[in-house]
């Protein structure tokens, strides 16, 4: 039996929890200080451009297809063990592209390079996407539009939860409201992690207070922004700074476009997600920390993402704000998206954690590979 703990239950430990509980031969404990799907998982768009990015070779492209492809039997698959209803969209990304900056020659390129490595990837015309999509308004700016018939969006939360639902009732443990104070490698095979629960124990010089400690073989720090603070303890810097990022509810008074095509729209980084009830998410801004300090929610850059989506949609300038929400993605300093690896000097500590704007994207492919790394 190999003892797993994994730091952080919002969608990438979620997942990887999930992976590890089909294999009798773990057993697996997750610990956060939150409710699961919180921080960064809970203010996610769960928009999954894999196949319309221009990544196409290397690490970052295999783990977006290998995602893509494990959600196709993910969704169904947790649906059926768990009885929850996960909002699932499954026609595509629309992409709208102007004419500055844009080469469509690029697109060209990568719509050959799909179709060889078995996906699909489209170039629209303008007048295509007023058929299909009569509710956007295109300018003289929009020159074609790029259609991912194969990208999804999934509602970030429904899926974490489902994910904790279905790992528990295959063993796993789960520990929530439960702060991980500090690890300690106790020996080459086994480290120990310190909760801040406490025990009452008889000592000869009287009544004392000892923390408890829980052993493992095998660590996972998938907390996110927290990460850097769990493996402080052990003399490692996990750089992962903060960038956030600020999205909108909406309901609509009146049906949007076409009710038999309702797939993502971007445009300028800016997306316009359809769900049910004529409602609809609309995000998001990227705001940086300025100094190193703490980062205010910029009104004005929300402002300016909501005025976007109108002009790309204008039925939306008579919908009712029904929220608005911001959260902090976690972004690797220095180096790539995300951190998929063994701590340097301690190979039992595994690090999943810095996946910046593609949490829910990798999340599924980040399990795979914990679960490779830890069963070779």
């Amino acid at each position: 039996m190999i003892r797993v703990a994994i730091i952080g239950c919002g969608i990438v430990g979620a997942s990887i929890a999930f992976e590890l509980s089909q294999f009798p031969e773990l057993k697996v404990t997750v610990f956060d200080k939150q409710p699961p799907a919180q921080g960064s998982t809970g203010a996610a768009l769960g928009v999954l451009m894999g196949v319309i990015s221009h990544k196409t070779k290397g690490r970052n492209w295999q783990l977006r297809g290998t995602s893509l492809q494990r959600y196709e039997t993910l969704i169904p698959e947790l649906e059926a063990v768990t009885g929850r209803k996960i909002p699932f969209n499954k026609q595509g990304i629309l992409m709208l592209c102007s004419a500055e900056g844009e080469d469509l020659s690029k697109w060209e390129k990568l719509v050959a390079t799909r179709e060889s490595q078995g996906w699909k990837l489209e170039i629209w015309d303008v007048e295509r996407v007023r058929d299909r999509c009569p509710h956007l308004y295109l300018n003289d700016k929009i020159i074609a539009a790029i259609y991912s018939p194969q990208d999804r969006q999934v509602d970030p939360t429904a899926l974490t939860l489902a994910l904790v639902d279905a790992a528990e009732r295959n063993g796993v443990i789960f520990e929530f409201g439960v702060e991980v104070e500090g690890i300690t490698q106790l020996n080459s095979q086994v480290s120990q992690i310190q909760l801040p629960s406490s025990i009452t124990v008889n000592m000869s010089s009287g009544t004392g207070i000892l923390p408890v400690i829980e052993n493992f073989d095998r660590l996972i720090v998938a907390a996110g922004l927290g990460s850097a603070a769990v493996t402080a303890s052990l003399n490692q810097l996990v750089d992962i700074r903060p960038v956030l990022g600020q999205a909108l509810h909406l309901r609509s008074p009146n049906p949007l476009g076409n009710r038999d095509f309702s797939p993502v729209i971007t445009c300028d980084d800016v997306h316009i997600v359809p769900l049910e009830n004529q409602e609809y998410w609309v995000g998001a801004t990227v705001e940086f920390s300025e100094n190193g300090g703490e980062i205010q929610a910029n009104a004005d850059m929300l402002g300016q993402v909501m005025a976007r989506a109108i002009a790309l949609c204008p039925g939306l300038a008579e919908a009712e704000i029904i929220r608005k929400w911001s959260g902090l993605r976690p972004r690797p300093e220095g180096r790539p998206a995300p951190i998929i690896e063994t701590l340097p000097g301690n190979d039992r500590v595994l690090i999943a954690s810095g996946h910046y704007r593609n949490g829910v994207l990798l999340a599924p492919a980040t399990a795979r590979s914990i679960r490779e790394m830890i069963l070779q």
